[in-house]
């Protein structure tokens, strides 16, 4: 019989069984589509060996006047600029105190306890102390980052330990920074958790925290940031990358600035700062559904007057904001129900809004992103876009995302474009775990699905600093993908594992049984960097059609069913043909490699099928 060729529909999907699926793709690992055919993604390098402390959530790049690139990254316990592969700490300081005697050493250990009364801080936040004389042989001058608190002591590490046990250190000048935030978000328990009178006394109600997200956007060349929940700080390109920010309440002219904010932006129509689920006037609490703007072109003055265009409005739809994205015409702005439309409208009115959809959801405020003038998110079971108006993203990857995802860390989740390969990435933790470790890719010009392993924080597409995009990582540093072929994420190369499997597909007409004797690779190399670049094509064949196999580590399912016999080939860069001995009704086919410097498209192979009988 003639050779059979496999030509197979692009895009990976888990929605039907693997037979069901005949003549598609079933399960990947680091691969793409491109013009319908899978091939290995790029590799990603580490932008320098520094690293940075906690875990880094997001991620905004801008350029100063003079054309130098920055780069903010906030992580949970500190706020950085990146630039030239350093990062400088531009953590605000929030309170300096003055303490007397507040060290007290034990001999033989590096943990010291300090004393300072009703001091509000948080496991993980930083101080400076100045000023400091030697208590227990050691004088604890510099930054330090708190290990553990109660109410009126924490303590600190060390860089020795100490030669006694002691209390002292004379008059101590000890300045915090913003308090530091979860990485995770952790469920907390206890009596007012909830609203108040929710449950009974003695029986703990249950919440769970947030994960700490710092909100940014330049102003001109400089910056404006501040954690969710928290104030909003000013640092200013002309003082050096040595300074910190500053309360944007303590600046000249600072009049009815938002003390507490979840969200805020800077809009591209006539530069107004807009915070979103902020304080009213003359109020402490965050109002949740509350929007305020400043005047046209300021950052400090919010007081609404006759001779200003400051002003605020209140969603009325939902019980929070939760995210918002600027796009071309509009500021689109998620509550925990609904999808609404700002748009400037100059004055008296200023701002205006237009509900544009109800009964939708948002997994995250990072969990949008704009591809293509199309607005792209994760909802709670499904995904969305936004190009006009709001439609339902089909999804051929549903049940294998939404089955196997911990919904407790929703708000880790995070989306980026990678506008390269017209992509739109979402990085998000499966049920078993507590940190994002895998991803799933809509191509929105073919139209497809892929997903696979990795663990990414924080992401942003080609900007002002970089020509590739650059990922947060949880080896606390910053890297470039599409760079090289290879996982460079640490001084040593690694090779990128990447495999792609088709669905099972008929050797003859799934009644006889045929024998596959030969096949033609359809496999290009281009792009390597190996002398000799190789892939290993398996071919996966099955006596009858089921829901999968019974090999789930090697082929990412957890399927049952029955392989007659299983041929591994290599395949190198001049591989002509291979001789097998394969027998079944239906076969899978696999492509895959883990070599260093490898970098693969697959084509159309061809298989040489003799007709074998019908019985197994």
């Amino acid at each position: 019989m003639p050779l059979k060729k496999l030509t197979l529909k692009p895009g990976v999907n888990r929605e039907n069984t693997r037979y069901t699926n005949e003549g598609g793709w079933y399960s990947c690992d680091k691969i793409r589509f491109r013009q319908g055919t899978p091939e290995k993604i790029g590799g990603w390098q580490r932008i320098s060996s520094n690293t940075y402390n906690g875990v880094c959530r997001s991620l905004w790049q801008w350029a100063t006047l003079a054309g130098v690139p920055y780069l903010g990254t906030g992580t949970n316990t500190k706020y950085y600029i990146t630039y030239g592969g350093e990062y400088y700490d531009i953590t605000p300081v929030v309170s300096t105190v003055t303490l007397t005697n507040p060290f007290t050493t034990t001999s033989g250990l590096a943990t010291v306890t300090v004393t300072d009364t009703a001091h509000g801080v948080t496991d993980g936040t930083f101080v400076t102390f100045s000023g400091a004389t030697a208590v227990g042989g050691l004088t604890l001058n510099g930054e330090y980052q708190i290990t553990y608190v109660d109410a009126n002591t924490y303590t600190i590490t060390a860089a020795s330990n100490a030669s006694s046990s002691a209390t002292g250190g004379g008059t101590v000048t000890a300045a915090y920074q913003v308090s530091a935030g979860s990485a995770i978000a952790v469920s907390l328990s206890g009596w007012g958790v909830g609203p108040w009178g929710f449950g009974t006394w003695g029986v703990g109600s249950s919440s769970t925290n947030t994960i700490r997200i710092w909100n940014h956007q330049n102003f001109g060349q400089d910056l404006i940031y501040g954690p969710k929940g928290g104030a909003m700080y000013y640092w200013e390109a002309s003082t050096g990358l040595t300074s910190r920010g500053v309360a944007l309440t303590s600046l000249s002219g600072a009049s009815d600035v938002p003390t507490v904010q979840n969200l805020f932006m800077v809009s591209d129509a006539s530069r107004f700062t807009i915070a979103f689920g902020c304080n009213d006037y003359g109020e402490t609490d965050i109002d949740p559904m509350l929007i305020r703007w400043s005047d046209q072109e300021s950052a400090v003055n919010w007081t609404p007057a006759a001779t200003n265009q400051a002003g605020s409005l209140r969603l009325s739809h939902g019980s929070r904001i939760d995210a918002t994205l600027q796009t071309r015409q509009e500021i689109l702005v998620w509550t925990d129900t609904s999808l609404y439309g700002l748009q400037y409208l100059g004055a008296p009115i200023v701002w205006g809004s237009q509900l544009l959809t109800d009964n939708i959801s948002i997994v995250s405020d990072r969990a949008v992103t704009l591809a293509a003038g199309v607005a792209y998110w994760m909802g709670e079971d499904k995904f969305y876009t936004y190009d006009g108006r709001v439609n339902t993203l089909n999804c051929d990857l549903l049940q294998y995302i939404f089955s196997d995802i911990n919904i407790d860390q929703y708000s880790q989740v995070c989306a980026g474009t990678n506008e390269r390969f017209n992509e739109v990435w979402w990085f998000y933790p499966s049920q078993d775990s507590t940190v994002n470790d895998r991803y799933a890719v809509y191509n929105y010009l073919e139209k497809v699905w892929y997903y696979g392993n990795l663990g990414r924080t924080a992401w942003t597409d080609v900007g002002v600093t970089s020509n590739f995009p650059i990922a947060a990582t949880y080896s606390y540093n910053l890297v470039q993908h599409e760079v090289g072929n290879d996982d460079n994420t640490t001084a040593s190369t690694l090779p990128v594992e990447a495999y792609i499997t088709s669905s099972e597909f008929d050797i003859d007409d799934g009644d006889r049984f045929g024998f596959v004797w030969r096949i033609l690779p359809d496999v290009t190399f281009r792009g390597s960097d190996a002398a000799s670049p190789s892939a290993v094509m398996t071919l996966l064949p099955l006596q009858n059609s089921g829901s999968g196999y019974n090999n789930p580590a090697s082929l990412g399912g957890s399927d049952n069913g029955t392989i007659t016999r299983t041929a591994t080939v290599p395949i190198e860069q001049f591989t002509g043909q291979v001789n097998i001995r394969v027998r079944g009704r239906q076969m899978s086919i696999k492509m895959a490699s883990d070599g260093v410097g490898v970098q693969w498209q697959m084509g159309s192979p061809r298989l040489d099928i003799r007709p074998d009988g019908r019985k197994s």
